[in-house]
């Protein structure tokens, strides 16, 4: 069996990159995309605002303090995942092997792509001159590996838009004084445990006893050997192929501490709708709705109530969020709310039998496909009308009339 050939690529300072592609007044300057919100944090910064100190996770009053001529920009998803679209589009021209690890790095298996386009150093060249020529000013590291493990290494060791090569014959050297915390799945409390029995290197983690790595990391210590090894067998695994979701989820900290139950009540019928569009769009049913509430203390609740039925229709998220919220006594003003859905199937095809359900459904379609097109919530349910002050509003006409409202998963008043 011939050796794999593995690259990883990850795009430099992503969101930044595609602000200061779309608006070149942003080109050349220190920016920060952050969220939309007060308590927002740095999710990218540019290389430029990099130079003075400001990182990912930062707040952004941290961020002005460090560079005050910090530009900040509220950061749009649909943009980010178009490119990311885009990029994937680029990749499968030269292998159909493609893994999407996130929105701004993926891994490829060029071992079969060779004789088609020539050595590794020419594919990777080829991919990021087809960046720049579709995607303007974007760059990218890519790293080129035997295993997965080892290409990530390499994306991460020459940064902006590098190309490093790690070939089988170097593998021994590099790994003998690297430090255990450069490999991907070794963060901080990890380090800390193999500080602790005098590990600091790869080299010094592929020689320890295995028996001491299982007594204190459990069967993951065996793992942590090989990977000090530079010894890793996980396969590129395209989208195609993924497994499928366990839940599908949304949250969202508030701009502040919040007590008013329908003010509460509106922010969970918006995440039950961004669930439920992510449900729809991947095709995917679930049961089991979980309410999440974090307060003021950073104490975090969760409760969760299983449907008598399979849904991804976002008011029957939302009313079964709803009643897990009423049946709650805030003891405190919530900082951030969370819903998700889990017990997942797909591929299940839903006739709808009465005419309010295949209204029902028609209307959900149509906002899907609008708000697909021209962004999240340019068509929104009335209840949201205050807080997003939209023209574009269908109103759930199948609501029933009266006081009281029946959640049909659940038969439920």
């Amino acid at each position: 069996m011939s050796e794999k050939i593995i690259m990883h690529i990850d795009m430099n300072a992503f969101f930044a990159s595609v602000e200061q592609q779309i608006n070149p007044a942003l080109r050349g300057k220190p920016i920060a995309v952050i969220g939309s919100n007060e308590r927002t944090v740095v999710t990218t910064s540019s290389y430029e605002a990099r130079a003075y100190g400001v990182k990912t996770g930062m707040t952004k009053y941290e961020a002005r303090r460090l560079c005050p001529h910090i530009i900040l920009v509220p950061g749009t998803t649909s943009r980010y995942t178009d490119t990311c679209r885009r990029l994937v589009e680029i990749y499968q021209h030269y292998t159909p092997l493609v893994e999407v690890y996130s929105i701004d790095e993926a891994f490829l298996d060029i071992t079969g792509s060779l004789p088609l386009f020539g050595n590794t150093e020419m594919i990777a060249k080829k991919i990021k001159m087809d960046i720049r020529e579709n995607l303007g000013r974007l760059t990218c590291s890519i790293g080129i590996a035997p295993n997965k493990l080892l290409a990530k290494l390499g994306s991460d060791m020459k940064k902006p838009d590098g190309l490093v090569i790690i070939r089988q014959k170097d593998i021994n050297k590099l790994m003998e004084h690297l430090p255990v915390k450069e490999l991907c799945g070794i963060g901080q409390q990890i380090e800390s445990h193999l500080a602790a029995l005098g590990i600091k290197t790869c080299g010094e983690l592929g020689r320890a006893s295995i028996q001491v790595l299982k007594n204190q990391f459990g069967v993951m210590g065996e793992r942590l050997k090989r990977m000090a090894q530079g010894i890793d067998e996980s396969p590129v695994i395209p989208m195609e192929q993924e497994p499928d979701a366990k839940s599908v989820g949304h949250s969202m900290t508030l701009d502040r501490d919040e007590s008013d139950r329908e003010v509460l009540e509106h922010h969970i019928l918006q995440l039950s709708e961004m669930v439920g569009r992510r449900l729809r769009r991947g095709g995917y049913l679930g049961r089991t709705i979980t309410l999440t509430l974090r307060y003021a203390d950073f104490s975090t609740f969760t409760r969760r109530s299983t449907a008598r039925i399979y849904t991804n229709d976002s008011i029957d998220i939302y009313l079964i969020a709803q009643e897990i919220f009423h049946a709650l006594r805030l003891r405190q003003p919530v900082r951030l709310a969370g819903v998700s859905v889990h017990n997942l199937i797909r591929n299940i095809a839903q006739i709808p039998l009465f005419r309010t359900d295949k209204m029902k459904q028609a209307a959900t379609r149509a906002m899907d496909e609008i708000n697909d097109r021209y962004g999240d919530f340019c068509i929104t349910w009335g209840t949201l009308i205050e807080r997003y002050h939209h023209k574009g509003v269908i109103s759930p006409s199948w609501k029933p009339n009266g006081i009281k409202c029946v959640n049909p998963l659940t038969n439920k008043t």
